[in-house]
């Protein structure tokens, strides 16, 4: 098989493209900009384009699939030329589907927590050494790629992304996948350029459900009010089974659950992580895999990275980075933290980075999401307001949004960075959550000074 990917740097898009030659597919490429890490991954295995640019000359009738990524445009040179020639053209999902459609498909989605747990499946798998497919939206220890794709493996494990799938495919991502196991963490409105309204964004959920491959399952969060309904929608095609918070205790700052009688002592901490283990348990117990099993392979799970990683520790303070940034998953994620360590003080930063985050008419859904923090900072940058074509924010739209007292702005990563550096963490965590970069910090660097 040969395949060519229109913007082949992109961070899922890369991945496939690697497994697919793993698989000893012929694979090519083009990219406008490719960045770090994907670059070096890329041509580690050969499959970095020798030129940056489009290049419609390359796509010829020899190439039996296009995979288009979302980065591309609907007007892109090698798209228009893959349709003057009548060329099959996937989006990334649909060729996943492709690829494992005659295998057991899990698929693991939800507004939140989607990350968390398909790698708490992935590292159970793997711990009891059960062949597998895969694709994850972050980086897992352990895992070289996100993506793996074999002619063996019986069963595919997927990430599902309520996403629009390409340029010319707006379909979300994961009504692609057709899923004989389904898990739903939970919705929470997000994506909010995509997805105008919250019933706009809750019926495609109702939708992923109705996807589910007949007699198969629907593992949800039965706190979730939306989720219970489309439970009971649908109780007569699929068998539907609820999760909450697994049994646990905190024990000196770690957690352990108590399962059968017996204890498991826990890397992970906090009510929603614990929530997410309890549902990747019964997508576990679906591959015939039990309680015992899942739970001790569990003890070695650290997260996924930015999944309230932890950078950096001395004896009075830890340092965690998070992906946080919708309201739910800010005030999940300063939650747990809050609960986990009851005699510290939290500091929490976090940056608007995202379309939804910076858009003025989105941000009182984040009131009260930082107020378990001792001293909250929000951090946004006027630049990325304007190359997502924003209208400007004051920093009194951002206090007045999340109405909690003493609540600090910063748009200025340097003054950020100073701002850390002349903080006391004596008995003191500090969170850092952002889907970016604070306007270029290297965060971790930041860390190891700190402490």
């Amino acid at each position: 098989m040969r395949v060519h990917f229109i913007a082949i740097g992109g961070s899922a898009m890369h991945n496939l493209a690697i497994a697919l030659h793993l698989k000893g597919f012929n694979v090519s490429g083009s990219d406008d900009e490719i960045f770090e890490p994907s670059k070096s991954r890329l041509s580690k295995n050969g499959l970095l384009p020798q030129n940056e640019g489009w290049y419609p000359e390359i796509i010829t009738t020899d190439i039996d699939a296009i995979i288009l990524g979302m980065h591309a445009r609907k007007d892109n040179p090698e798209l228009l030329k893959a349709q003057e020639l009548g060329l099959k053209i996937y989006s990334y999902p649909e060729y996943l589907y492709e690829q494992t459609k005659d295998k057991k498909r899990i698929v693991i989605g939800g507004s939140h927590g989607k990350t968390t747990t398909t790698a708490m499946v992935m590292h159970v798998l793997k711990k009891l050494n059960k062949d597998f497919d895969y694709m994850v939206g972050a980086q897992l220890e352990g895992f070289d790629t996100m993506v793996r794709l074999t002619k063996e493996a019986p069963i595919a494990v997927f990430e599902g992304d309520e996403y629009l799938s390409s340029p010319i495919d707006l379909t979300p991502k994961f009504h692609w996948y057709k899923p004989h196991v389904a898990m739903l963490t939970g919705i929470a409105w997000d994506h909010m350029n995509v997805f105008p309204t919250w019933e706009n964004y809750i019926s495609q959920f109702a939708i992923f459900a109705e996807s589910i491959k007949p007699n198969g399952s629907l593992i949800y969060f039965d706190g979730d009010t939306e989720l219970q309904k489309i439970a009971d929608d649908n109780q007569n095609t699929f068998n539907s089974l609820a999760y909450n918070t697994i049994n646990h205790k905190n024990n000196n700052g770690q957690t352990v659950i108590k399962w059968l009688g017996k204890d498991y002592p826990m890397e992970i901490f906090g009510n929603h992580n614990l929530q997410n283990l309890n549902g990747a348990r019964l997508v576990c117990n679906q591959l015939n895999i039990t309680d015992d099993e899942f739970l001790t392979a569990m003890q070695s799970f650290k997260g996924a990275a930015k999944r309230l990683q932890l950078l950096e520790k001395r004896d009075d303070c830890n340092i965690y980075l998070d992906f946080a940034h919708s309201p739910s998953k800010l005030e999940a994620t300063v939650s747990a933290m809050k609960q986990q360590f009851e005699k510290r003080k939290l500091i929490a930063v976090m940056e608007l980075h995202t379309f939804s985050s910076l858009n003025k008419a989105f941000l009182p859904q984040y009131k009260g999401t930082m107020k378990e923090a001792d001293t909250a900072i929000v951090f946004f940058n006027p630049e990325v307001l304007k190359h997502k074509k924003l209208p400007e924010l004051d920093k009194e739209d951002i206090v007045s949004a999340f109405n909690q007292t003493g609540l600090k702005v910063i748009t200025e990563s340097n003054e950020l960075v100073e701002w850390l550096r002349h903080q006391q963490y004596t008995d003191t965590n500090l969170l850092i959550m952002t889907s970016g970069n604070f306007s270029g910090v290297d965060i971790k660097q930041l860390a190891k000074e700190l402490i």
